[in-house]
């Protein structure tokens, strides 16, 4: 299992909860963005500056994802990729993408594009709290947890 963070937008909290877990399950991270990342020195960090444009991250995500891996991302048409491909996609809030939602929150994404694209001002989502994180935490966690358990028993 490796856990792959679309680090463009990722939130500095989010990715510092990630950096923690990395070094205490040894499981290996690796942020994806196309500007250079920190990231504290460990053999389970690593980070990759893909080229500059749009959705490049992403598609390298897309592609070097595999089944059982996590995706940490808040790109809907990302998570839609790596859930079809097997993978586990959270968002920084800690809701978990599943085959069974992720039409919905496509055909979600779509419609308030639409509405932009005619003029309409939509807010963004509002900034993380410390409910956010700690959800964001837990479902780390849980993800964690519940595959070293499968492993196991495998």
């Amino acid at each position: 299992m490796a856990i792959w963070v679309d680090a463009d937008a990722c939130p500095n909290v989010v990715k510092d909860i990630l950096f923690r877990a990395a070094q205490r399950t040894k499981i290996m991270l690796t942020l994806v963005a196309n500007q250079p990342i920190n990231t504290p020195p460990s053999p389970y960090i690593k980070s990759i500056q893909v080229a500059a444009g749009f959705d490049v991250a992403d598609n390298y995500i897309a592609q070097e994802a595999i089944k059982g891996d996590l995706v940490i991302t808040a790109d809907i048409p990302l998570a839609a990729e790596v859930v079809e491909k097997g993978a586990i996609a959270l968002n920084p809030r800690g809701e978990k993408y599943t085959r069974e939602n992720i039409k919905q929150r496509l055909t979600m994404r779509n419609f308030m594009e639409e509405m932009r694209g005619a003029g309409h001002q939509m807010g963004g989502p509002p900034p993380l709290n410390q409910q956010d994180r700690q959800a964001f935490a837990n479902a780390l966690d849980r993800y964690i947890v519940h595959y070293r358990k499968n492993q196991s028993i495998v």
